[in-house]
C-alpha cells in the first residue's frame, strides 16, 4: 500500500506515546437550573486544552468506547485572522514543532506542519473508537488527499467508508473562474467485517430519514381492475441487463399478460430478474403492474410502502442540507452577535452524522469543537428521538467556556424562540501532570486519580467504584482475570511491601500485583505465592 512520506513524520509516528499524561481537573457541573460546584455525572463533557493532551486524559475511561468521532480541524488555507486560527503557522504549534520535531521544523513547509500536527491526534482518536465505531473529518482540498493518504496508513485502506462531498454555499465565489462550493466529509471505521466488504461501523449506521421526496413515489397507480387493495406501492423494473456477459438463458422465458392473454417476452437485450416459479407468483399475488390499460410489453413488480426500508441509503453527495451562511446565522440567533467563525457548521449536517453513527446512550466526540455545533446536534437529536446519546467536546483555544460551553448552555435552556433541549454537562480544565519533571509521581495529583491511571495501565479498561466488601483495604484497586490489584502508594511517606503488608490482603486471586516503593520479600517468596511486586514509580507504565 502507498504510504505518505513527509519532513518530521519520524518524529511524530510515536510521539502520542511521548505526550504528557494530565488529569482532567473538574471546573463546575451544569444542569437547567445553573451551575454547581459538584460533578453532574451525566456522561457529557466539555474540556478546555490542547486536544491532544485532552484525548490522552481521556484513554483511561474511554479507550475503545466512543461510538462516533467528529472532528473539523484546520483546513490549512493559510488564512490568519480567525478566532479559530486556521494557519500551521499559529504560535502554539510552533512552540509545539520545535519541541517535538526539532531542528527539522525550521524547514517545513506548510503541508508538513499540518501532517505533524494531525498525525498523532489521529492515533489517539482511533484509541478511543469502538470496534463498530466511525471517524467522520471534514476538510477542504487543500489537505484532503494527504488526510485520506495518513488515514489509510492508521486504519487500512479496507476501513475507508466513503468521501462525502457536502454543499457548503449556493453559488461558486466570483473571485475565481472555477470556485468552490463543496467540502469533503471523510468516512472512516475501526474494524473490518470478517463476514462482509463493509467495516463494523458501516453495518451498524443507521439508515437516513426518509424524505418527503421519497415517501412520495408510493402511491395509488390506475389499473384495469382498480385501485390495489394492498395500498400504495413503487414500481420496480422486472428486467435485467443481459450485456456484457451477464445473460442466462433460464430467465429467458414468456409470461401470460392477464388482460391480453399473450405471451409477454423480456425487452431485447434482457432477461427477467426473477425465476419462472417467481414471476408467475408474483402473477398470482397481484404484485405485477401492466399499465393503465393493462397492454404493457413489460410488467412492473409491486414494491409497497408497507414493504419499503424505514430510511434511506446515504448518497455521497449532500447537497440539500443546511449551507455555512446557515450556521452563522444560527450562531447569530444563539448569541445575539455575529460570533468570530467564519465557516462554522451547520446543526443539519452534524445532526446527520451523529444520526448515521450513533444511537442511544452511544458517546460521540469532537476533539475539535469550536462553536459547540456537535454537542448541539446531539441534544437535539437526543430531544427528537428520545433518546440518551452522550457528548465530549474537546476546544483548546480561550472561548472554550464563553463559547463552546455558553452555546451548550442556551441550547439546553432555549433562545431566541427555541425550546431548550434539556440536558447537563460537566466542564473541566486540563490537570497537573501526572508524573513530574523527574519522573515521580505528582503529589498534586488526587491519589483517586493515580489509581484510576495504574488500574487502566494494568488492565486497559476503565476504573469501577469498588464495593463495600473491597473497601477494607484501602490500596486494593480490583480484580481482572483472577488477578488483584494493589496500588500501596501515600504521597508523604515510603511504602514497603512485607508481610504485615500481606496480612491486609484478604480476597482471594491467582496471582497479585502490588506496587510499593521497596519490597523486603525474597524473589523467592514472591515467586512461590504469585506476587509481582512493582516499584513505585519506576516500574509505572507511561502510556
Amino acid at each position: 500500500m502507498p504510504t505518505l512520506n513527509w519532513i518530521g513524520k519520524d518524529k511524530v509516528i510515536n510521539h502520542h506515546q511521548e505526550v504528557p499524561f494530565r488529569v482532567l481537573d473538574h471546573q463546575y457541573g451544569y444542569t437547567p437550573d445553573g451551575k454547581q460546584e459538584a460533578p453532574v455525572n451525566s456522561g457529557n463533557l466539555i474540556i478546555h486544552g490542547d486536544n491532544l493532551e485532552a484525548l490522552k486524559a481521556l484513554l483511561p475511561q474511554y479507550e475503545a468506547k466512543v461510538k462516533c468521532i467528529y472532528i473539523d480541524p484546520p483546513y490549512n488555507t493559510g488564512t490568519e485572522g480567525w478566532i479559530y486560527n486556521d494557519n500551521v503557522s499559529d504560535p502554539k504549534l510552533q512552540a509545539w514543532l520545535k519541541q517535538v520535531v526539532g531542528k527539522e521544523g525550521d524547514d517545513l513547509s506548510r503541508h508538513d506542519k499540518w501532517l505533524c500536527m494531525i498525525y498523532p491526534r489521529l492515533v489517539l482518536l482511533s484509541k478511543l473508537l469502538t470496534n463498530d465505531g466511525s471517524l467522520w473529518i471534514s476538510i477542504d482540498d487543500n489537505e484532503a488527499h494527504t488526510l485520506k493518504l495518513v488515514l489509510d496508513e492508521l486504519f487500512g485502506v479496507s476501513c475507508f467508508i466513503a468521501d462525502i462531498i457536502w454543499r457548503k454555499r449556493d453559488g461558486a465565489p466570483n473571485d475565481r473562474k472555477i470556485g468552490y462550493i463543496h467540502e469533503h466529509v471523510l468516512v472512516y471505521g475501526k474494524t473490518k467485517s470478517s463476514s462482509s466488504k463493509k467495516t463494523l461501523a458501516e453495518e451498524a449506521f443507521n439508515l437516513m430519514p426518509r424524505t418527503v421526496k421519497a415517501n412520495a413515489e408510493y402511491r395509488v397507480f390506475k389499473e384495469p381492475s382498480g385501485p390495489d387493495p394492498k395500498g400504495a406501492y413503487r414500481k420496480i423494473d422486472t428486467t435485467a441487463n443481459g450485456k456484457g456477459g451477464r445473460f442466462v438463458d433460464s430467465l429467458f422465458y414468456p409470461i401470460r399478460n392477464p388482460y391480453t392473454d399473450e405471451d409477454v417476452f423480456p425487452r431485447k437485450g434482457t432477461c427477467w430478474r426473477h425465476s419462472k416459479e417467481e414471476m408467475q407468483k408474483l402473477q398470482n399475488d397481484n404484485r405485477l403492474y401492466w399499465g393503465v390499460d393493462g397492454k404493457s410489453k413489460t410488467p412492473m413488480r409491486k414494491l409497497y410502502v408497507s414493504e419499503a426500508k424505514q430510511g434511506m441509503t446515504t448518497p455521497t453527495i449532500w447537497y440539500d442540507l443546511a449551507l455555512n451562511q446557515h450556521a452563522t446565522r444560527e450562531i447569530e440567533k444563539i448569541f445575539g452577535f455575529k460570533a468570530s467563525f467564519e465557516t462554522p457548521k451547520p446543526v443539519d449536517l452534524l445532526s446527520l452524522i451523529v444520526h448515521i453513527g450513533s444511537n442511544d446512550n452511544d458517546i460521540v466526540l469532537d476533539s475539535f469543537a469550536g462553536s459547540g455545533t456537535t454537542a448541539h446536534a446531539v441534544l437535539n437529536l437526543n430531544k427528537q428521538e428520545n433518546n440518551n446519546r452522550k457528548y465530549i467536546l474537546v476546544e483548546m483555544e480561550d472561548y472554550a467556556e464563553t463559547i463552546t460551553a455558553e452555546r451548550v448552555k442556551r441550547v439546553i435552556n432555549g433562545y431566541a424562540d427555541v425550546n431548550g433541549t434539556g440536558g447537563s454537562f460537566d466542564f473541566y480544565e486540563l490537570g497537573p501532570r501526572l508524573f513530574d519533571e523527574s519522573g515521580n509521581l505528582n503529589e498534586q495529583v488526587p491519589v483517586s486519580r493515580i489509581r484510576e491511571y495504574i488500574w487502566y495501565s494494568e488492565t486497559r479498561s476503565a476504573f469501577n467504584a469498588l464495593t463495600e466488601d473491597q473497601l477494607g483495604n484501602p490500596y486494593f484497586l480490583g480484580i481482572k482475570e483472577d488477578t488483584g490489584y494493589y496500588f500501596y502508594y501515600e504521597p508523604q511517606q515510603v511504602t514497603t511491601l512485607d508481610y504485615d503488608f500481606l496480612s491486609t490482603i484478604s480476597l482471594k486471586a491467582e496471582q497479585y500485583v502490588v506496587y510499593a516503593d521497596n519490597c523486603l520479600l525474597s524473589k523467592t517468596f514472591l515467586q512461590n505465592n504469585n506476587i509481582i511486586f512493582k516499584k513505585i514509580p519506576r516500574d509505572i507504565s507511561r502510556l
